[in-house]
């Protein structure tokens, strides 16, 4: 006997693989971003960018009240910054270039906020028929010490895939009364820091190291890197991650395309 149809869709939100290789049964998604997280690559990988016995390295976020409840982190975060900000990650003003160097700067945990920490990815929508399916899948594509979270996800723009959102599944989407952004609480995979894979907190030069070297059934970690780089900068035109792009002249991945 087949399982009842789900009688919602479900949201899906891509900050790592998903973004340049989505789920099936994608409807249409939406590109924006997560408040108060770091995406670093401190998730080990042994069944898609590595082996059991030499683990590669795949992003997973970690969150400002994690960095600020763990002793495991020290005082200080590393962060690679925005030209003439102290973001890592944001919409850049037109003109504004990329410095050829690694601005690596330090913040005390303590003193951030959720504003100052933002991830860019992307929403997918999956309509009700085929959400059982797609749950399916995803477990098992995430299945390497990720579990489900659901996080408030703000909207930049939305694109069609399938076919054109209807306009009730839009009407849905809540609004933040001080900020005006739309936004809507959608699942997400994220490897927390207490799961057996997580290897954080790694300096930037010795997860170069392991990435430069790895490769497992999916691919090479460096081909995973590079895609998702360049899926990152896809997403909008002015959106940089100096992380990403860090760890890319840190391995002299050629210019991003």
């Amino acid at each position: 006997m087949s399982s009842p149809v789900p009688q919602q869709g479900m949201w899906i939100i891509g900050y790592g693989s998903l973004i340049f290789k989505p789920p099936p049964h994608v409807s249409f998604k939406l590109t924006g971003y997560l408040k108060g997280f770091i995406r670093r690559f401190w998730q080990s990988s042994n069944d898609h960018r590595g082996t059991p016995k030499s683990p590669g390295r795949v992003v997973t976020l970690v969150s400002l009240s994690d960095l600020k409840r763990y002793d495991k982190f020290h005082s200080d975060l590393h962060m690679y910054e925005l030209s003439k900000t102290h973001q890592e990650t944001d919409l850049s003003q037109e003109g504004e270039t990329t410095s050829s160097e690694i601005l690596d700067i330090t913040h005390h945990i303590s003193q951030l906020t959720e504003e100052d920490l933002k991830v860019w990815g992307v929403a997918y929508y999956i309509a009700p028929e085929n959400v059982q399916y797609v749950k399916e899948y995803l477990d098992i594509r995430e299945q390497n010490g990720y579990s489900t979270h659901l996080v408030p996800f703000h909207i930049l723009n939305i694109e069609s895939v399938e076919s054109s959102p209807s306009t009730s599944i839009m009407n849905e989407l809540s609004q933040d009364e001080k900020t005006g952004d739309y936004y809507i609480e959608s699942m997400i995979y994220i490897g927390t820091i207490d799961n057996e894979a997580f290897v954080g907190p790694e300096s930037i030069e010795d997860t170069a190291k392991v990435i430069k070297t790895s490769q497992g059934p999916s691919g090479t970690n460096v081909e995973y890197l590079q895609l998702l780089t360049n899926a990152v900068r896809g997403l909008d035109p002015r959106i940089h991650d100096y992380y990403l792009e860090d760890l890319c002249k840190l391995i002299d991945i050629p210019s991003l395309t």
